[in-house]
């Protein structure tokens, strides 16, 4: 490869023109290669253009000062300027790929380089300097374009993907739940769920995960600190069987299943409905939606054996008649194993390249980092077009500002992500205190420093009421805070049922 780089140097004015920003001679190994790109550079430098033939008169010359040994000048004649007209039709006839592999080859060395450089520093026992040489790295990323020629004809295809809104939506849930967010979950977004502490943030970013992968999609998971890889790998194997690896999860239970307030209470007359008669004959919509216990659904589930569940008309997904019922569920009493988990991972897991995980403990992630580890996975053919991180508040800020101008400096740095790499960003953050007594999440319930709301283009909070009875039945409301890109309303919500216990934040939604 340094050679195709030097003959470039040697041929192409216009290679010269556009790797100059992004040269470092340290990226050349080879003795030879290094002088004469030395050489391209200083004729560049003086004439503005490649020294083509030149490059030969410049090498006798140095061999007649005496400023290059034979053994160098004759490897650079042997191996470098012979046959270099032939070498020069060839590159010049694509010179796009060229610049491409040399940029790719430039970004290889920068990884080279670092890596040599932390040995080196842990070595010689300076175990601080190599971890901060290690947070400080940052990748070196050449031939992105300065700006677009609105009149240029390649516009239009940026239009046609722009308005492709099909193509704009990383991943796509169904349901209420897609109606109420897909739109926002578009490439270049920044979206983050707002919650009290363990709501089942990282439930809900599992969620997204697997239903991305489901989609073909890339995904990389950046675990902050919350959990272990261990953990996280765990919790995987438990959505994946939807079986604990705790006994008292197991076995016989009730798993929170959709239903209709017009089923319950013996109002529908449809024709496709599922049951026959109701179970709360007695109650209102409203007041099965808002007070119905976990204790009256199981013993009306005892006294009516026969009732069945039923969402099974187009009126139920536009109309707030979503309730919930529960239905008997057995994932066997023995705790899910090692074998059980291998074997469910086999069988989801099918496509090598598409998913990453990468956990950091407590305190060590910073946006850098997350940047750093993108990088390479790049240069190793992975690009994920959903990135996310497991939670923003534990992204580590590598400022010594005041602490919400460091938090406030974590949020840019994802924000910026999710533009640079045109990729959706999603992270959870966590509410105040107030949050835990209040029925909805609003803008005020944000932790730290308000200017988050300011980055992110979509801002979700995740409820449930304070007494308990919405946590019990498996029910979690999803609200609208933060909407950069529509119109929206705080109470605007979507319910979604869900069994923590065996992985699933997402059975199902409901408005």
């Amino acid at each position: 490869m340094e050679r195709q780089i030097v003959i470039g140097l040697i041929t192409s004015t216009e290679y010269l023109q556009q790797i100059k920003d992004e040269w470092n001679p340290l990226y050349i190994e080879s003795q030879a290669a290094k002088l004469l790109s030395t050489w391209c550079w200083g004729y560049f430098d003086k004439h503005g253009k490649a020294p083509m033939q030149n490059i030969e008169n410049i090498l006798m010359q140095k061999v007649k000062k005496k400023k290059v040994k034979k053994e160098i000048a004759e490897e650079i004649e042997t191996s470098i300027l012979k046959g270099l007209s032939e070498q020069y039709e060839k590159q010049t006839n694509d010179l796009d790929v060229l610049l491409s592999d040399s940029r790719e080859y430039f970004t290889e060395r920068q990884w080279e380089l670092h890596q040599e450089e932390v040995s080196q520093l842990f070595s010689k026992g300076e175990i601080l300097k190599a971890r901060q040489a290690q947070d400080n790295f940052k990748f070196v990323i050449g031939g992105e374009s300065e700006g677009i020629d609105l009149a240029d004809k390649s516009v239009e295809a940026k239009i046609d993907a722009a308005f492709d809104t099909n193509n704009q939506i990383v991943v796509k849930f169904t349901g209420a739940l897609g109606a109420f967010w897909n739109d926002e979950l578009t490439k270049g977004s920044f979206v983050s769920i707002l919650a009290p502490e363990k709501a089942g943030k990282t439930f809900l970013l599992l969620e997204f995960m697997m239903e991305a992968y489901s989609q073909g999609k890339k995904i990389a998971f950046f675990q902050a600190g919350d959990m272990t890889e261990g953990q996280q790998l765990i919790r995987t194997a438990i959505y994946l069987t939807q079986k604990s690896n705790k006994e008292k999860f197991c076995g016989k239970q009730f798993i929170p299943v959709l239903d209709c307030v017009k089923n319950q209470n013996n109002t529908c007359n449809r024709r496709i409905r599922a049951s026959s008669y109701g179970v709360f004959n007695d109650k209102t919509d409203e007041q099965i939606r808002t007070g119905i216990t976990y204790a009256e659904i199981i013993e009306a589930k005892q006294e009516n054996p026969r009732y069945k569940n039923c969402y099974n008309c187009l009126n139920w997904q536009t109309n707030p008649w979503g309730s919930v019922w529960l239905e008997d569920f057995d994932n066997g009493t023995a705790p899910l194993t090692a074998s059980e988990a291998k074997k469910a991972w086999r069988k989801f897991f099918t496509h090598n390249n598409q998913v990453r995980l990468a956990t950091y403990a407590n305190g060590e992630l910073t946006i850098q980092k997350m940047n750093t580890a993108l990088d390479l996975w790049k240069l190793q053919g992975f690009e994920p077009e959903i990135i996310l991180a497991d939670y923003a508040d534990l992204i580590v800020g590598q400022t010594m500002n005041e602490m919400r101008h460091t938090i406030d400096g974590v949020w840019r740095g994802l924000r910026g992500m999710s533009q640079k790499r045109d990729a959706l960003v999603v992270s959870p953050t966590q509410a105040d205190a107030k949050s835990y007594l209040q029925e909805l999440l609003t803008r005020n319930n944000f932790s730290e420093d308000k200017r988050k709301l300011a980055h992110v283009t979509a801002m979700y909070g995740m409820n449930q009421d304070a007494d308990g009875r919405e946590k019990k039945l498996g029910i979690m409301r999803l609200n609208k805070i933060v909407l950069r890109e529509d119109g929206f309303h705080n109470t605007d919500q979507v319910r979604l049922v869900q069994r923590l216990q065996i992985g699933r934040p997402n059975l199902g939604s409901f408005l």
